[in-house]
């Protein structure tokens, strides 16, 4: 039963990775990856206007889309981003990819806003794209009923990480494992 519930989760991430449609172009990708961020900044300053201003002194930013999907002890979830430096005005566009392993059952989806006050921790998180994180949350947000935004401490330091749980259903204790990597085709000119 493991070894098929494992292919299932590693099948649902597969498929949330590429979810911007296969036949998109590169720079239809990148559009609704930019709309993505807008929509996702519209929210979190409406939430928290004190994050606009944390960003405008910051020294970049990261919004990321993901989809995730736990069963029983075994997790997995995909999605794609974009970081903003801030100084510069440059873009890098980004996956990610999460294994997470603990009790729970569900379908998360949710969007996550990194604030990098640091410049080392900007340049590490574009080039190294590592983050590791412990989370305990219960989420449950059926369509327009409900919400959340959760504050979430990331085992960077110098990085603000804000989580909106928009659709979707959780409830689960886990490690995550999440890693998040430059996206090449994406990033070409």
């Amino acid at each position: 039963m493991i070894k098929s519930v494992t292919s299932l989760l590693l099948a649902v991430s597969l498929l949330m990775t590429t979810t911007t449609a296969f036949a998109d172009s590169n720079s239809e990708k990148r559009e609704k990856i930019q709309a993505i961020r807008q929509e996702v900044l519209t929210d979190l300053f409406a939430s928290r206007p004190q994050a606009k201003a944390e960003i405008d002194e910051s020294e970049g930013y990261a919004v990321f889309s993901n989809v995730g999907v736990q069963i029983l002890l075994l997790g997995a979830g995909g999605g794609r981003g974009v970081v903003r430096d801030t100084k510069s005005g440059i873009d890098t566009y980004m996956k990610m990819g999460t294994i997470a392993i603990g009790l729970g059952l569900g379908v998360k989806d949710f969007r996550a806003v990194f604030i990098f006050h640091d410049r080392d921790a900007l340049t590490n998180f574009v080039e190294h794209g590592w983050d590791f994180t412990g989370e305990a949350d219960a989420a449950a947000v059926a369509e327009d009923k409900g919400g959340e935004i959760g504050e979430a401490a990331s085992v960077r330091k110098k990085v603000s990480v804000y989580q909106f749980t928009e659709n979707g259903l959780a409830l689960q204790a886990s490690l995550h494992g999440t890693k998040y990597w430059q996206d090449k085709k994406l990033n070409r000119e």
